[in-house]
Protein backbone atom coordinates (compact mmCIF):
# COMPACT_ATOMS: atom_id res chain seq x y z
CA UNK A 1 0.00 0.00 0.00
CA UNK A 2 1.35 3.40 -0.92
CA UNK A 3 1.49 6.87 1.14
CA UNK A 4 -1.12 8.30 -0.27
CA UNK A 5 -3.27 5.61 -0.21
CA UNK A 6 -2.87 5.32 3.14
CA UNK A 7 -3.12 8.87 3.77
CA UNK A 8 -6.57 8.84 2.09
CA UNK A 9 -7.81 5.80 4.51
CA UNK A 10 -10.19 7.29 6.64
CA UNK A 11 -7.91 8.50 10.16
CA UNK A 12 -11.01 7.82 12.98
CA UNK A 13 -10.63 4.39 12.63
CA UNK A 14 -8.42 2.65 14.49
CA UNK A 15 -5.46 0.41 12.90
CA UNK A 16 -4.87 -3.43 14.46
CA UNK A 17 -1.51 -4.95 14.11
CA UNK A 18 -1.62 -8.34 13.32
CA UNK A 19 1.64 -10.41 14.12
CA UNK A 20 1.53 -14.00 11.82
CA UNK A 21 0.85 -14.35 8.69
CA UNK A 22 -1.39 -17.32 8.36
CA UNK A 23 -4.86 -18.25 7.86
CA UNK A 24 -6.20 -17.34 10.52
CA UNK A 25 -4.71 -13.60 10.39
CA UNK A 26 -6.30 -14.32 7.00
CA UNK A 27 -10.12 -15.17 8.45
CA UNK A 28 -9.49 -11.62 10.68
CA UNK A 29 -10.13 -9.15 7.40
CA UNK A 30 -13.37 -10.08 6.16
CA UNK A 31 -14.77 -8.60 9.42
CA UNK A 32 -12.34 -6.21 9.92
CA UNK A 33 -13.82 -4.71 6.37
CA UNK A 34 -17.13 -4.98 7.81
CA UNK A 35 -15.67 -3.50 11.08
CA UNK A 36 -14.66 -0.27 9.31
CA UNK A 37 -10.76 -1.18 11.09
CA UNK A 38 -7.80 -1.59 9.41
CA UNK A 39 -5.43 -4.54 9.47
CA UNK A 40 -1.73 -4.10 9.05
CA UNK A 41 0.33 -7.13 8.84
CA UNK A 42 3.49 -8.35 10.16
CA UNK A 43 4.45 -11.53 7.78
CA UNK A 44 7.71 -13.75 7.15
CA UNK A 45 6.39 -13.75 2.99
CA UNK A 46 4.75 -11.81 1.07
CA UNK A 47 3.07 -15.21 -0.33
CA UNK A 48 2.15 -15.55 3.08
CA UNK A 49 -1.79 -16.70 3.58
CA UNK A 50 -2.97 -13.54 5.02
CA UNK A 51 -0.78 -11.82 3.13
CA UNK A 52 -2.47 -11.89 0.12
CA UNK A 53 -5.19 -10.28 1.23
CA UNK A 54 -3.99 -8.05 3.43
CA UNK A 55 -2.65 -4.86 1.34
CA UNK A 56 -0.77 -3.45 4.65
CA UNK A 57 1.49 -5.81 5.22
CA UNK A 58 5.09 -5.60 6.19
CA UNK A 59 7.24 -8.17 6.18
CA UNK A 60 9.97 -9.49 8.72
CA UNK A 61 11.13 -11.13 11.74
CA UNK A 62 8.40 -11.43 14.55
CA UNK A 63 11.83 -12.90 16.66
CA UNK A 64 13.57 -9.37 16.13
CA UNK A 65 12.50 -6.82 18.64
CA UNK A 66 13.42 -3.36 16.62
CA UNK A 67 11.28 -5.17 13.54
CA UNK A 68 8.17 -5.38 16.55
CA UNK A 69 8.83 -1.79 17.52
CA UNK A 70 8.63 0.12 13.50
CA UNK A 71 5.59 -2.14 12.59
CA UNK A 72 3.28 -1.17 16.48
CA UNK A 73 3.91 2.34 15.14
CA UNK A 74 0.63 3.96 14.13
CA UNK A 75 -1.31 0.56 15.61
CA UNK A 76 -4.14 0.89 18.28
CA UNK A 77 -3.17 -2.32 19.10
CA UNK A 78 -1.66 -5.48 18.85
CA UNK A 79 -2.50 -8.91 18.26
CA UNK A 80 -1.37 -12.26 16.89
CA UNK A 81 -2.35 -14.74 14.38
CA UNK A 82 -0.01 -17.17 16.42
CA UNK A 83 1.69 -18.02 19.67
CA UNK A 84 5.25 -17.49 19.18
CA UNK A 85 6.61 -14.37 19.68
CA UNK A 86 9.17 -14.21 22.75
CA UNK A 87 7.79 -13.04 25.52
CA UNK A 88 10.02 -10.81 26.55
CA UNK A 89 9.74 -8.64 22.91
CA UNK A 90 6.06 -8.46 24.42
CA UNK A 91 7.16 -7.49 27.58
CA UNK A 92 9.04 -4.75 25.74
CA UNK A 93 6.34 -3.54 23.73
CA UNK A 94 4.18 -2.88 26.69
CA UNK A 95 6.75 -1.01 28.35
CA UNK A 96 6.41 1.22 25.19
CA UNK A 97 2.79 1.56 25.89
CA UNK A 98 1.76 -0.77 22.58
CA UNK A 99 -1.21 -2.08 23.96
CA UNK A 100 -0.62 -6.22 23.60
CA UNK A 101 -4.02 -7.91 23.78
CA UNK A 102 -3.72 -10.84 25.03
CA UNK A 103 -0.80 -9.26 27.11
CA UNK A 104 2.65 -11.40 27.63
CA UNK A 105 1.50 -11.81 31.50
CA UNK A 106 -1.55 -13.96 29.84
CA UNK A 107 0.04 -15.41 26.46
CA UNK A 108 2.91 -17.33 28.51
CA UNK A 109 0.40 -19.72 29.77
CA UNK A 110 -0.35 -20.28 26.08
CA UNK A 111 3.29 -20.42 25.13
CA UNK A 112 4.19 -22.52 28.07
CA UNK A 113 2.25 -25.91 28.78
CA UNK A 114 4.52 -26.07 31.76
CA UNK A 115 3.61 -22.67 33.11
CA UNK A 116 -0.05 -23.14 32.07
CA UNK A 117 -0.42 -26.37 33.66
CA UNK A 118 1.28 -24.97 37.20
CA UNK A 119 -1.17 -21.57 36.79
CA UNK A 120 -4.08 -23.78 36.36
CA UNK A 121 -3.37 -25.92 39.23
CA UNK A 122 -3.25 -23.18 41.48
CA UNK A 123 -7.10 -22.36 40.31
CA UNK A 124 -8.16 -25.83 40.71
CA UNK A 125 -9.21 -26.16 37.08
CA UNK A 126 -9.75 -29.91 35.91
CA UNK A 127 -6.52 -31.19 34.93
CA UNK A 128 -5.43 -34.70 33.91
CA UNK A 129 -2.40 -35.91 36.43
CA UNK A 130 0.63 -34.61 35.22
CA UNK A 131 4.57 -33.73 36.51
CA UNK A 132 7.44 -31.79 34.84
CA UNK A 133 10.06 -34.12 33.52
CA UNK A 134 13.95 -34.22 32.74
CA UNK A 135 14.95 -37.65 33.36
CA UNK A 136 14.23 -41.05 32.59
CA UNK A 137 13.76 -41.29 36.02
CA UNK A 138 11.45 -38.48 36.57
CA UNK A 139 9.47 -40.55 33.72
CA UNK A 140 9.66 -43.88 35.95
CA UNK A 141 8.69 -42.22 38.93
CA UNK A 142 5.20 -40.41 37.43
CA UNK A 143 4.61 -43.48 35.71
CA UNK A 144 4.21 -45.06 39.72
CA UNK A 145 1.10 -42.70 39.82
CA UNK A 146 0.08 -42.68 36.02
CA UNK A 147 0.97 -46.04 34.11
CA UNK A 148 2.62 -46.14 30.40
CA UNK A 149 1.80 -45.48 28.14
CA UNK A 150 2.12 -41.49 28.97
CA UNK A 151 1.82 -38.93 26.80
CA UNK A 152 5.29 -36.48 27.10
CA UNK A 153 4.95 -32.44 25.75
CA UNK A 154 7.19 -29.99 24.91
CA UNK A 155 6.74 -27.30 27.52
CA UNK A 156 7.00 -24.51 23.89
CA UNK A 157 6.70 -24.54 20.69
CA UNK A 158 4.47 -27.77 20.09
CA UNK A 159 1.09 -27.45 17.39
CA UNK A 160 -1.16 -29.42 15.64
CA UNK A 161 0.93 -32.55 17.44
CA UNK A 162 4.02 -31.01 17.06
CA UNK A 163 5.95 -31.61 20.00
CA UNK A 164 3.99 -34.60 22.00
CA UNK A 165 4.56 -37.95 22.20
CA UNK A 166 2.65 -41.10 23.67
CA UNK A 167 5.42 -43.47 24.69
CA UNK A 168 5.20 -46.82 26.14
CA UNK A 169 8.00 -47.51 28.18
CA UNK A 170 11.02 -45.39 29.91
CA UNK A 171 13.56 -46.58 26.62
CA UNK A 172 10.84 -44.66 24.36
CA UNK A 173 10.71 -41.78 26.93
CA UNK A 174 14.28 -41.68 26.67
CA UNK A 175 14.85 -41.15 22.90
CA UNK A 176 11.81 -38.42 23.67
CA UNK A 177 14.26 -36.93 26.11
CA UNK A 178 17.46 -36.74 24.06
CA UNK A 179 15.87 -34.15 21.85
CA UNK A 180 18.18 -31.23 22.57
CA UNK A 181 16.11 -28.14 20.99
CA UNK A 182 13.28 -29.14 23.55
CA UNK A 183 13.26 -26.35 26.07
CA UNK A 184 11.65 -28.33 28.42
CA UNK A 185 8.97 -31.16 29.31
CA UNK A 186 6.12 -32.20 30.89
CA UNK A 187 4.16 -35.99 31.72
CA UNK A 188 0.77 -36.57 31.72
CA UNK A 189 -1.09 -39.18 32.11
CA UNK A 190 -3.04 -40.82 28.70
CA UNK A 191 -6.55 -39.89 29.48
CA UNK A 192 -9.59 -42.02 28.45
CA UNK A 193 -11.61 -39.53 27.61
CA UNK A 194 -15.38 -40.37 25.57
CA UNK A 195 -14.56 -37.60 23.43
CA UNK A 196 -12.72 -33.95 23.00
CA UNK A 197 -14.61 -31.01 23.21
CA UNK A 198 -13.51 -27.28 22.76
CA UNK A 199 -14.74 -24.14 24.66
CA UNK A 200 -13.96 -21.16 23.05
CA UNK A 201 -14.88 -17.49 24.85
CA UNK A 202 -14.03 -13.71 23.83
CA UNK A 203 -13.20 -11.32 26.56
CA UNK A 204 -12.32 -7.64 26.51
CA UNK A 205 -9.88 -5.39 28.46
CA UNK A 206 -13.18 -3.73 30.48
CA UNK A 207 -13.93 -7.39 31.53
CA UNK A 208 -17.46 -8.06 29.43
CA UNK A 209 -17.21 -11.90 28.03
CA UNK A 210 -18.86 -14.23 26.37
CA UNK A 211 -19.14 -17.97 25.70
CA UNK A 212 -20.08 -19.85 22.45
CA UNK A 213 -21.39 -23.22 22.27
CA UNK A 214 -19.58 -25.95 23.45
CA UNK A 215 -18.35 -27.93 20.16
CA UNK A 216 -17.15 -31.85 19.51
CA UNK A 217 -13.65 -31.62 17.81
CA UNK A 218 -12.43 -35.17 16.20
CA UNK A 219 -8.57 -35.28 16.25
CA UNK A 220 -6.38 -37.36 14.15
CA UNK A 221 -2.36 -37.18 15.04
CA UNK A 222 -2.79 -33.97 16.96
CA UNK A 223 -4.71 -32.46 13.96
CA UNK A 224 -8.04 -31.07 14.36
CA UNK A 225 -10.00 -32.78 11.48
CA UNK A 226 -14.03 -32.18 12.19
CA UNK A 227 -15.91 -29.70 14.19
CA UNK A 228 -19.69 -30.67 15.08
CA UNK A 229 -21.71 -27.37 16.71
CA UNK A 230 -22.81 -27.46 19.11
CA UNK A 231 -21.30 -30.84 20.43
CA UNK A 232 -24.42 -33.62 19.62
CA UNK A 233 -25.85 -34.71 22.36
CA UNK A 234 -24.16 -32.81 25.10
CA UNK A 235 -26.50 -32.21 28.49
CA UNK A 236 -27.36 -28.35 29.03
CA UNK A 237 -25.79 -28.85 32.56
CA UNK A 238 -22.56 -30.10 30.95
CA UNK A 239 -22.46 -27.34 28.27
CA UNK A 240 -23.06 -24.59 31.09
CA UNK A 241 -20.30 -26.02 33.43
CA UNK A 242 -17.94 -26.11 30.53
CA UNK A 243 -18.70 -22.56 29.62
CA UNK A 244 -18.23 -21.58 33.43
CA UNK A 245 -14.51 -23.23 33.34
CA UNK A 246 -13.65 -21.45 30.00
CA UNK A 247 -15.01 -17.72 31.42
CA UNK A 248 -13.55 -18.50 34.54
CA UNK A 249 -9.84 -18.91 33.33
CA UNK A 250 -10.02 -16.17 30.95
CA UNK A 251 -10.91 -13.97 33.49
CA UNK A 252 -8.42 -15.10 36.42
CA UNK A 253 -5.87 -15.26 33.76
CA UNK A 254 -6.90 -11.94 32.01
CA UNK A 255 -7.14 -12.81 28.88
CA UNK A 256 -8.21 -9.81 26.29
CA UNK A 257 -9.38 -11.52 22.90
CA UNK A 258 -10.57 -15.06 22.25
CA UNK A 259 -9.61 -18.01 23.89
CA UNK A 260 -9.91 -21.62 22.91
CA UNK A 261 -9.95 -24.13 26.07
CA UNK A 262 -9.46 -27.48 24.81
CA UNK A 263 -11.42 -30.18 26.74
CA UNK A 264 -11.07 -34.25 27.18
CA UNK A 265 -14.79 -35.30 27.91
CA UNK A 266 -14.32 -38.27 30.26
CA UNK A 267 -17.47 -40.31 32.41
CA UNK A 268 -16.21 -37.82 35.35
CA UNK A 269 -16.14 -34.55 33.96
CA UNK A 270 -14.05 -32.88 31.68
CA UNK A 271 -10.33 -32.17 32.00
CA UNK A 272 -8.29 -29.06 30.63
CA UNK A 273 -6.20 -30.21 27.62
CA UNK A 274 -4.81 -27.30 25.76
CA UNK A 275 -5.46 -23.33 25.72
CA UNK A 276 -4.75 -21.07 22.63
CA UNK A 277 -5.18 -17.24 23.25
CA UNK A 278 -6.39 -16.69 19.70
CA UNK A 279 -8.60 -17.49 17.09
CA UNK A 280 -8.73 -21.35 16.95
CA UNK A 281 -9.61 -24.26 14.59
CA UNK A 282 -12.18 -25.26 16.99
CA UNK A 283 -14.00 -21.94 15.92
CA UNK A 284 -13.80 -21.78 12.44
CA UNK A 285 -17.46 -22.84 12.18
CA UNK A 286 -18.78 -19.86 13.56
CA UNK A 287 -18.08 -18.00 10.18
CA UNK A 288 -21.00 -19.78 8.71
CA UNK A 289 -22.74 -21.04 11.78
CA UNK A 290 -22.79 -17.98 14.55
CA UNK A 291 -23.95 -15.19 15.24
CA UNK A 292 -20.67 -13.40 15.37
CA UNK A 293 -18.41 -15.03 14.20
CA UNK A 294 -15.07 -16.01 16.40
CA UNK A 295 -12.43 -13.55 14.23
CA UNK A 296 -14.86 -10.42 14.70
CA UNK A 297 -15.39 -10.81 18.11
CA UNK A 298 -11.62 -10.74 18.53
CA UNK A 299 -11.34 -7.81 16.73
CA UNK A 300 -13.95 -6.39 18.82
CA UNK A 301 -12.38 -7.76 22.00
CA UNK A 302 -9.07 -6.38 20.91
CA UNK A 303 -10.29 -2.66 20.81
CA UNK A 304 -12.41 -2.93 23.44
CA UNK A 305 -15.47 -2.51 21.35
CA UNK A 306 -19.18 -4.21 22.84
CA UNK A 307 -18.35 -8.19 22.28
CA UNK A 308 -21.09 -9.59 19.61
CA UNK A 309 -23.76 -11.96 20.27
CA UNK A 310 -21.77 -15.88 20.25
CA UNK A 311 -24.69 -17.91 19.67
CA UNK A 312 -25.32 -20.68 16.79
CA UNK A 313 -27.28 -18.77 13.67
CA UNK A 314 -28.16 -22.51 13.22
CA UNK A 315 -29.16 -25.44 15.17
CA UNK A 316 -26.02 -27.63 13.67
CA UNK A 317 -22.92 -26.72 11.89
CA UNK A 318 -20.63 -28.98 10.98
CA UNK A 319 -16.64 -28.19 9.53
CA UNK A 320 -14.06 -30.63 7.94
CA UNK A 321 -10.41 -29.23 7.59
CA UNK A 322 -9.20 -29.44 4.05
CA UNK A 323 -5.27 -31.32 4.92
CA UNK A 324 -3.29 -31.23 1.66
CA UNK A 325 -3.43 -34.62 -0.40
CA UNK A 326 -2.93 -35.80 -4.11
CA UNK A 327 -4.68 -32.92 -6.10
CA UNK A 328 -1.79 -30.06 -6.96
CA UNK A 329 -4.04 -28.04 -8.43
CA UNK A 330 -7.26 -27.33 -6.43
CA UNK A 331 -9.57 -25.06 -8.47
CA UNK A 332 -10.72 -27.51 -10.97
CA UNK A 333 -12.16 -29.96 -8.20
CA UNK A 334 -13.13 -27.14 -6.46
CA UNK A 335 -15.60 -25.87 -9.20
CA UNK A 336 -17.02 -29.16 -8.79
CA UNK A 337 -17.68 -29.39 -5.47
CA UNK A 338 -19.80 -26.43 -5.41
CA UNK A 339 -21.60 -27.07 -8.44
CA UNK A 340 -22.81 -30.72 -6.47
CA UNK A 341 -23.45 -28.75 -3.51
CA UNK A 342 -24.56 -25.54 -3.84
CA UNK A 343 -25.24 -25.48 0.10
CA UNK A 344 -21.88 -26.08 1.28
CA UNK A 345 -19.26 -23.13 2.20
CA UNK A 346 -15.25 -23.06 0.88
CA UNK A 347 -13.08 -21.23 2.53
CA UNK A 348 -9.54 -21.33 1.29
CA UNK A 349 -6.53 -20.22 2.14
CA UNK A 350 -4.32 -19.71 0.00
CA UNK A 351 -1.38 -21.79 0.44
CA UNK A 352 0.35 -24.17 -1.70
CA UNK A 353 -0.84 -27.12 -1.02
CA UNK A 354 1.46 -30.23 0.73
CA UNK A 355 0.63 -33.16 2.32
CA UNK A 356 -1.32 -32.83 5.56
CA UNK A 357 -0.87 -29.52 5.45
CA UNK A 358 -4.32 -27.64 6.23
CA UNK A 359 -5.27 -25.66 2.73
CA UNK A 360 -9.03 -25.05 4.01
CA UNK A 361 -12.17 -26.44 5.34
CA UNK A 362 -15.30 -26.66 4.24
CA UNK A 363 -18.50 -25.80 6.39
CA UNK A 364 -22.27 -27.21 6.34
CA UNK A 365 -25.26 -26.28 8.39
CA UNK A 366 -28.72 -27.95 9.47
CA UNK A 367 -31.62 -27.98 11.13
CA UNK A 368 -31.10 -30.27 14.03
CA UNK A 369 -28.81 -32.78 15.47
CA UNK A 370 -30.81 -35.80 13.08
CA UNK A 371 -28.82 -34.37 10.25
CA UNK A 372 -25.33 -34.89 11.60
CA UNK A 373 -24.91 -37.80 9.32
CA UNK A 374 -25.98 -36.21 6.18
CA UNK A 375 -23.91 -32.82 6.88
CA UNK A 376 -20.85 -34.97 7.33
CA UNK A 377 -21.36 -36.93 4.02
CA UNK A 378 -21.60 -34.20 2.53
CA UNK A 379 -18.42 -31.92 3.98
CA UNK A 380 -16.71 -35.41 3.99
CA UNK A 381 -17.47 -35.82 0.41
CA UNK A 382 -16.10 -32.53 -0.94
CA UNK A 383 -12.89 -32.78 1.06
CA UNK A 384 -12.38 -36.07 0.18
CA UNK A 385 -12.71 -35.07 -3.37
CA UNK A 386 -10.47 -31.53 -2.85
CA UNK A 387 -7.32 -34.03 -1.95
CA UNK A 388 -8.38 -35.97 -4.90
CA UNK A 389 -8.87 -39.55 -2.74
CA UNK A 390 -12.16 -39.76 -4.83
CA UNK A 391 -13.51 -38.96 -8.64
CA UNK A 392 -16.96 -38.79 -8.12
Amino acid sequence: MTDATLAAAPTDFPVVGVVGGGQLARMMQQPAVALGVRLRLLADSPSDSAAQVIPDTVIGDHRDLDTLRRFARGCAVITFDHEHVPTDHLHALAADGVPVRPGPQALVFAQDKGLMRERLAQMQAPLPLWRRVSSTADVGSFAQLAPFPLVLKATRGGYDGKGVWVVNNEHEAAEVLSHDQVPGFIAEELVAYTRELSAMVARSPSGQAVAYPIVETVQRDGICHEVYAPAPGLEDAHAVAAQEAALRIAGELDVVGVMAVELFDTPDGVLVNELAMRPHNSGHWGIDGAVTSQFENHLRAVLDLPLGDPSASAPLTVMVNLLGGDLSELYPAYLHCMARDPALKFHMYGKVVKPGRKVGHVTATGTGPNELSDLLERTRHAVAYLRGDIDE
